[in-house]
């Protein structure tokens, strides 16, 4: 690449979009207005030219009737005056046969091969003896051996080519002008919807605050160009920039208060530990356990955090999950954990398979029984069911309340009769996010004769490759330990 192209290159890329596009246009009508201008010009010239040529056509051809064996020598000699009619004179192929009185008109070796025939009539532009222009055509006298030169003054077809010449000259200088007004303003038209995108994208880099929105002009959305759409695709984007910080915020506004609570017991109870020395042996053993239970319930807190804000992990091995003997291994270990709570279980079809990742599945059937075993009352049933097409869990406890349905699967949401109960308000959370990536959808509702009852709607197809970002089956599914 030459010099001169790489300083090309250079400045095209250290320009702004606005001023390349401006440049451009600018440039497209001004070639436009000059090559307009220049083709008028030619086109002028040319017409008026060859109206004089047509004059002199005509006077050769009349000189040529009024002079017919007319010798060698000055025909009319009036063409020195302007409007005078057409000066002509008679020059023979040899030399030696020119008059003794000098021609008026100049004479050169392609006059003498037109006389000769050996070239085809032509005129040119001379200049007369005075020093005043003139347009000359040489043709045959008669075919004797003779041609006829016939002279114009042609000072009103120069003087109207110099006007013509000045005239499209302002108009094209115009017409660039007008061009360099078109193009800045075609720039700033066309690219305003891009500006208002980059001053947004600023102000939003700037303050950090993704609720400003590009205005979008009016009209239907059939009509909108590809700026208009980028700008709607970037509001898109926008919005839901706004609905992740939000989330995140709330997530970490959330985990705040929940961590609160717990961590000033742990303090206390280590505070408490500190001073083992004044304690009695029952209380250093009550203050231990609490200590120890509230540090497992931290430690759930946490990792339930982590499995919900978590935006990468390893890529996990996918496999045909048959849901049977994980929901079985899952129901013996809620009845170990849950020995108060009867759990009953019915596999109405157990050859229901599902592409999954099973300590992720068994996580999220794990938290729905945990929900159900506590909210049920000592002894009452908790009823676990697999069929074709969706997975039901089942308590007989006090059931959700109307206002508390929307929002059973929040982060941290707890209802006014669950605040008491141990837990983080996580795990509905964690079960819906399980089960949507899985292609499932879970959602709760109240159980004939009382209770909560939850469903897990199954997927009635292998689900389709899953999506990248935080969302996906790779960033949620995890490894169970």
């Amino acid at each position: 690449m030459s010099a001169r192209r790489r300083l090309g290159v250079r400045w095209r890329r250290h320009r702004p979009l606005r001023t390349r596009l401006a440049l451009a246009a600018s440039a497209a009508v001004a070639l436009v207005a000059v090559g307009v201008c220049a083709g008028a010009f030619f086109v002028i010239r040319f017409e008026l030219y060859h109206q004089l040529d047509l004059n002199l056509t005509q006077s050769a051809t009349l000189a040529i009737q009024q002079n017919r064996g007319a010798a060698p020598g000055v025909l009319a000699g009036e063409c020195r005056y302007l409007s005078a009619p057409a000066c002509a004179q008679v020059v023979p192929a040899d030399p030696a046969k020119d008059p003794a009185k000098p021609y008026l008109l100049p004479v050169s070796p392609p006059v003498r091969e037109v006389a000769t025939g050996e070239r085809r009539p032509y005129s040119t532009n001379i200049t007369l003896p005075g020093g005043e222009p003139a347009r000359m055509l040489t043709t045959t006298f008669g075919g004797s051996g003779r041609s006829l030169q016939v002279a114009l003054r042609s000072d009103t077809v120069r003087d109207g080519v110099a006007q013509a010449a000045w005239l499209l000259s302002g108009v094209g200088a115009a017409g660039v002008l007008l061009a360099a007004g078109l193009g800045y303003g075609v720039s700033r038209t066309g690219l305003a919807p891009v500006a208002r995108l980059t001053a947004t994208a600023e102000h939003i880099a700037a303050t950090r605050d993704p609720s400003h929105r590009i205005e979008l002009p009016p009209g239907p959305p059939h009509r909108e160009d590809e700026v208009t759409r980028l700008a709607a695709s970037f509001n898109t984007m926008l919005g839901e920039l706004e609905q992740s910080v939000t989330a995140q915020r709330r997530l970490v506004a959330d985990a705040s208060h929940e961590l609160r609570t717990p961590l000033t017991a742990l303090r206390t109870n280590a505070e408490l530990l500190a001073r083992a020395d004044r304690l009695t042996a029952a209380q250093r053993e009550r203050a231990s356990a609490a200590l120890g239970r509230q540090i497992r319930e931290v430690s759930v807190l946490v990792n339930d955090l982590i499995d919900l804000a978590r935006d990468e992990e390893p890529t996990p091995l996918l496999e045909e999950v048959r849901l049977a003997p994980l929901l079985a291994h899952t129901v013996d270990t809620a009845r170990a954990h849950w020995p108060a709570t009867p759990f009953r279980l019915d596999l109405v079809d157990a050859s229901v398979t599902l592409p999954g990742v099973p300590a992720r599945l068994a996580r999220l059937i794990s938290n729905l029984l945990d929900n159900a075993a506590k909210f049920s009352p000592p002894g009452a049933p908790v009823e676990v069911a697999l069929s074709g097409s969706e997975l039901t869990v089942r308590d007989h406890g006090p059931g959700i309340a109307e206002a508390d349905l929307p929002h059973v699967f929040d982060r941290f949401y707890r209802a006014e009769r669950a605040r008491a109960l141990p837990g983080s308000g996580l795990g509905l959370a964690m079960a819906r996010q399980i089960a949507r990536v899985h292609g499932a959808e879970v959602s709760a509702h109240g159980a004939p004769g009382g209770g909560a009852l939850f469903r897990v709607a199954l997927p009635g197809a292998p689900p389709p490759p899953p999506p990248s970002g935080p969302n996906s089956l790779m960033a949620w599914a995890g490894w169970e330990g």
